[in-house]
């Protein structure tokens, strides 16, 4: 159970660092790891691949180093999404964390 709770927080960081800069699997997985989420590629691919399906994300291919690099980037859909999850965050740390 606690693995989907952290699989929707997964979803929001992967918008909000998609939102800043286009981004890709290795690189998410890092920054994913540096908040305490480890994460497979099992696992991140599937959540990127329906993001990108859902058209949260748009998808880029560039070349890099001679390996074909999957960029990802925020969409219109997807900076609503994330702004709604905003508002919806904001709400749950005022009532959970600092008990208002």
């Amino acid at each position: 159970m606690i693995k989907d709770f952290f699989l929707g927080f997964i979803r929001i960081h992967i918008l909000h660092h998609a939102s800043k800069e286009p981004v890709f699997g290795t690189e998410l997985m890092e920054e994913l790891a540096r908040h305490g989420y480890k994460i497979s590629c099992g696992t991140l691919y599937p959540i990127l691949h329906r993001l990108h399906n859902d058209g949260y994300l748009v998808l880029k291919k560039e070349n890099v180093g001679g390996k074909i690099r999957k960029y990802y980037r925020i969409t219109a859909k997807g900076k609503n999404a994330l702004q709604e999850c905003r508002h919806k965050i904001q709400e749950l740390i005022n009532e959970v964390v600092e008990g208002k």
